[in-house]
Parts: structure tokens; C-alpha cells; sequence
């Protein structure tokens, strides 16, 4: 199996980083830039869908992608920034993955209860701007979070299992072709998902520094999980993104 990560496009959240006086929003919608950033990925992923060559190895994508399966969080960046894809190859199928949303789940992010849960965009929010988008059985008006903030000692748990299903679900299986699957989420949630892989203590780095592995919006970075082995392709690639558009 082939699984490619993708951050979501910026946020408006994202561009107002440094903004001290700026309250972030619980469910960040994609800014103008972030937009672009999407069109960008989806323009290349089309251009290079059709995998020219299955003779010599491909392990840059330089002969193409021929992606099978994109999921995205429910989280309105992940889906903004995977809808043109989605559209742009036409026949890829397009699935909700409800926990590889972003660290912390849905909540309040203003100083009064703040870290309180939220319900997260009811179905029809979806079913309404995203019709492709394959969405969980028994997920209704209600939301898809409904849940307490998601604590630190939640979130290594939640990428182990979300590996093992991705495994279960995807893994390289005799006679099969090989799987070339997407996920569109979020950079928190990567770190946890490349710990789960290496087995890394999260954010334990060496002399009791803390780490962290940067990706930039809409980037891509690429893992080949075979029955034996994880292979780390490349992790950040914003080559198909002109300098203007590549933003943290």
C-alpha cells in the first residue's frame, strides 16, 4: 500500500497565527490562499493520475500517482481542501474518515469554556457542498463530534488504531493490486500518525528537546507499508505549488 498524506489548504485560523488579538475559530474554513492551494493540488493530481510506466520503480511519483481511495476528516478544511481532487479525477472514491481529524476534536477556542466540546457540521452540511463525499452510517443533524475535547493522553491511542484499520482495510494482500491511498487531515494529527509508525514517543526528541515534524498546507508526503516494512518515501513535497502559494 501506497498512503499519501496531505495537509489541508491554509485556514483562516493558519494565516492568523500571528494575529494576537485574533480568537481562532473552532472549525476553520479555508482563506483565498488556502483555495488556490487546493485548485493547485488538484490541477497535479489529475495531470499525473495515469501511472505511465509500472516497469521501473516510481518511488518519486515521477511516472504518476494512480491514487484509489482519498479520505478526508470532517473537519470543513480537510473536505474544502480534498473536493477538487475528488472532482478533478471523477472516479476516485471519496470517504469520510471521521478519526483522522485534527488534535483536540471540536471545541470552543474563546477564553470563556473554552476546551468545551462541540457537535462539529451536521450531515447536511455536507450532503448540501459535498455530495461525493461518502459520509458515516447513523452521522445525522446532530454532528459527527459530540464529544469532550479530546485530551493529550486520547490522541496517540486514536493514531495507533486509525494504522491498524488503515492496514486492515488497505494492506497488501496476494494477487491484489497494490492500494494508492490519500488522506487528507491535519499536521498535529500526522505527527501522532508517523509516531504510531515508527513507534516514537510522542514529541520525545533527543537531550529533552521536543519534536515535531513540519508540513506546509496542502502539502504531500508519501509511505509505502508493506507487509514487512514502512518505507518513508518523502514527507513535504510542495513542488506542485508555486512559491507564492506555500505558506505553514
Amino acid at each position: 500500500m501506497q498512503l499519501y498524506f496531505i495537509r489541508h489548504g491554509q485556514s483562516i485560523n493558519n494565516a492568523n497565527s500571528e494575529n494576537k488579538i485574533y480568537t481562532e475559530h473552532s472549525d476553520p474554513f479555508l482563506t483565498e490562499i488556502g483555495i488556490q492551494q487546493a485548485e493547485c493540488l488538484a490541477d497535479y493530481l489529475k495531470e499525473n493520475q495515469l501511472v505511465t510506466n509500472t516497469e521501473d520503480w516510481n518511488n518519486q511519483n515521477q511516472f504518476g500517482f494512480g491514487l484509489t481511495q482519498i479520505y478526508t476528516s470532517l473537519m470543513e478544511r480537510a473536505v474544502h481542501t480534498a473536493a477538487p481532487t475528488v472532482r478533478a479525477l471523477g472516479n476516485v472514491p471519496f470517504t469520510a474518515w471521521v478519526e483522522i481529524h485534527e488534535q483536540g476534536g471540536m471545541y470552543v477556542r474563546e477564553q470563556e469554556n473554552r476546551f468545551t466540546g462541540l457537535p462539529g457540521k451536521p450531515r447536511s452540511f455536507f450532503e448540501a457542498n459535498y455530495p461525493e463525499l461518502k459520509l458515516p452510517d447513523g452521522y445525522d443533524e446532530s454532528g459527527w463530534w459530540n464529544r469532550p475535547f479530546e485530551n493529550d493522553e486520547e490522541r496517540q491511542p486514536r493514531a495507533d488504531q486509525v494504522l491498524s484499520a488503515l492496514i486492515q482495510r488497505h494492506g497488501d494482500r496476494p494477487n491484489q493490486p497494490e492500494e494508492k491511498i490519500a488522506f487528507v487531515s491535519h499536521g498535529g494529527f500526522f505527527v501522532r500518525l508517523i509516531s504510531a509508525m515508527l513507534k516514537l514517543p510522542w514529541r520525545q526528541g533527543a537531550h529533552d528537546l521536543k519534536s515535531w515534524f513540519i508540513l506546509n498546507n496542502c502539502s504531500i508526503s508519501r509511505f509505502d507499508i508493506t507487509q514487512t516494512e514502512i518505507i518513508i518515501q518523502y514527507i513535504n513535497r510542495t513542488a506542485h505549488l508555486p512559491a507564492h502559494l506555500i505558506t505553514g
